[in-house]
């Protein structure tokens, strides 16, 4: 593991999982927090300012979407006003024409009685806030990891643009090191959204750190050589991943909440086997499919472990649930530091 502390977040559609990690101790009282996620956070602001009737107006950063765009989009069909800066409005759509179309004002200066509401995926000031009267301080050094679809060129599907940057990687060598940013391209402007939040922060896909986290089950770790298959069932989304010694061979991501069991299953089995398409998941309403030309499972990959909050989709499979150090709704922290110590020597700046 990591020899420095750490403060691993991992920001996902239902949750924040957060771990204070300090090598100086075991894992089991490291500081661990199971917090509503950012999303649900503004998305329980609007829905409280959609029944007391009055207009909101966001401001801050770009941030997840989720429950919030839900949340906004129930208040305006209440009749009621949202306004938002240009920075925050993106949270909705990076095409500010199409958030206007949609109904919400952009402008820099809040209206008179609207309901102000900060948006943005980090708030450490918040966090150091609640832990200090315990006497708990937060490490210096930050890693944070979030679902970014990127910034989509105009008239072209979010699922779309966010799996060719999938695509690219496995086609590049898969390398798992490769996954984590000190400096993330510009269309991901999520992750920069929030290193803006945190300067310095190490950034990390959500679907990566969870398998960065499943390799701390010393039985998933066991499956490395011949080639196995993690899957990740977040709250929003759904990755299964060919993973061997470190390297991707190809995945495929969807929205999980139009998985069943039953077809989860069989995208599984078709992944394993290569013959799993783009079109196939794409045309279901997913972002795609991509498996590298070269790989071949061989005698491998049949051993299939499972991690994320949604992981009861394959309770009548025969899958293994990961628990990273015996808990798997820190799979993510668990993969954040791990990334960190494997790929990030140096110290943060």
């Amino acid at each position: 593991m990591l020899g420095r502390p750490l403060l691993a977040i991992d920001i996902g559609g239902g949750t924040q999982d957060i771990l204070l990690y300090r090598p100086d101790q075991p894992l089991e009282n490291c500081v661990q927090l199971i917090l509503p996620s950012p999303t649900v956070i503004c998305a329980r602001k609007v829905e409280a300012a959609t029944a007391a009737r009055r207009d909101v107006f966001l401001t801050g950063y770009l941030m997840g979407g989720g429950a919030l765009v839900g949340a906004l989009r129930r208040h305006l069909a209440a009749g009621l006003r949202v306004y938002a800066t240009a920075a925050a409005a993106r949270t909705v759509y990076d095409d500010l024409d199409r958030v206007r179309r949609l109904g919400i004002v952009v402008t820099e200066a809040p209206p008179d009685g609207a309901v102000t509401i900060k948006t943005g995926d980090v708030d450490l000031d918040t966090l150091a806030a609640s832990l200090a009267p315990y006497g708990v301080e937060l490490p210096g050094e930050v890693a944070i990891a979030v679902l970014d679809h990127g910034e989509a060129p105009q008239g072209m599907s979010d699922r779309l643009f966010r799996f060719q940057h999938w695509r690219r990687f496995v086609a590049d060598g898969g390398k798992l090191t490769d996954l984590l940013y000190r400096r993330p391209p510009q269309y991901l402007t999520r992750m920069r959204a929030v290193q803006e939040q945190a300067p310095g922060a190490w950034l990390m896909d959500t679907g990566a750190a969870a398998l960065w986290g499943a390799l701390g089950d010393e039985r998933v770790a066991a499956h490395s050589g011949e080639g196995l298959i993690v899957l990740n069932c977040g709250n929003q989304h759904t990755i299964g991943v060919l993973l061997q010694e470190g390297r991707v061979w190809g995945l495929f991501e969807h929205h999980t909440s139009v998985l069943s069991g039953h077809k989860l299953a069989a995208f599984v089995a078709k992944l394993r086997t290569g013959e799993l398409t783009q079109e196939e998941v794409f045309n279901d309403g997913g972002h795609g499919c991509y498996i590298h030309p070269d790989y071949r499972p061989g005698k491998g990959f049949r051993f299939v472990a499972v991690t994320g909050p949604q992981r009861r989709l394959t309770i009548h499979q025969d899958y293994y649930w990961a628990a990273p150090f015996g808990d798997m709704m820190l799979s993510g922290c668990f993969g954040l530091i791990a990334a960190v110590a494997a790929t990030g020597r140096q110290s943060a700046p």
